[in-house]
C-alpha cells in the first residue's frame, strides 16, 4: 500500500504533470488543449502523459484523428480534489 501511494506521488510530484492533472481535473483533453493551456511544446506535455499513462493516473481515448486524456482511478481523483481543496480554494475566494 505505501508502495503504491509513493508511485503515485512519485509520478505527481513535478510541476508539469501536477498542471496536467488540474487540467485534466475539470475533464477530458487533448494534447493540444493540453499545449495551448499549459505553453508547452507538444513533445513535452506527450513525454509527461506518457509517464501518468505509465502509472495508470490517467487514461486515453481515441476519437476519430485525435485522443483524448482524463484521469484514472479513484485515488488520481481524490488526490487531485485534496490539493485543489489545500492549495487552490483559498486563492479563488480572494
Amino acid at each position: 500500500m505505501a508502495s503504491n501511494a509513493c508511485e503515485l506521488l512519485k509520478a505527481m510530484s513535478n510541476k508539469w504533470r501536477l498542471m496536467i492533472l488540474c487540467q485534466l481535473s475539470e475533464g477530458e483533453k487533448t494534447v493540444g488543449e493540453l499545449q495551448g493551456l499549459l505553453g508547452l511544446a507538444q513533445s513535452a506535455v506527450s513525454q509527461h502523459l506518457a509517464i501518468l499513462r505509465r502509472e495508470n493516473i490517467v487514461q486515453s481515448r481515441k476519437h476519430a484523428q485525435s485522443i483524448s486524456y482524463s484521469l484514472s482511478g479513484d485515488e488520481a481523483i481524490k488526490v487531485m480534489a485534496t490539493l485543489h481543496e489545500v492549495f487552490c480554494a483559498n486563492t479563488e475566494a480572494e
